[in-house]
């Protein structure tokens, strides 16, 4: 009876931890030393309050300038198109009078403009509305 003879050949392995600590230092590298684009915004002047509170971002922002520009979060709108942006406006399981809206009003803006954005935001059954001011120093 023959035995065949069973051959152990040489196993080698690549050992990947060098290469895999070489990619994250340099993934570290350029996320340290790239550099953002710094898009534009919109140029305010806050009006300044003594008691002024931090409210969180979530929610609706609308943007009123001076020179009757507004803006629905990112989105250049006017009062009429504001109104429908409202109306289409999902509040993902919220209730509508409970979603929180701020507005942001450079300090030149009339009153009258921002009766007319209260007017229709509550007209679309939002009430939960602040007005951002900045902290007077």
């Amino acid at each position: 009876m023959r035995l065949k003879a069973r051959r152990k050949g040489i196993q080698s392995g690549v050992d990947m931890t060098p290469m895999l600590d070489v990619v994250f230092q340099l993934i570290i590298f350029f996320l340290v030393s790239t550099t953002f684009a710094v898009l534009p915004g919109i140029s305010m002047h806050l009006p300044e309050s003594t008691t002024a509170e931090s409210t969180s971002n979530l929610g609706i922002t609308i943007t009123a300038d001076k020179n009757g520009g507004l803006w629905f979060n990112d989105k250049q709108v006017s009062f009429k198109t504001l109104g429908d942006e409202l109306a289409a406006f999902d509040t993902k399981k919220t209730k509508r009078s409970e979603f929180p809206i701020t507005i942001e009003a450079d300090s030149e803006v009339t009153n009258g403009t921002i009766v007319k954005l209260f007017d229709v935001i509550r007209t679309n059954g939002f009430a939960a509305v602040n007005l951002r001011t900045k902290e007077k120093r």
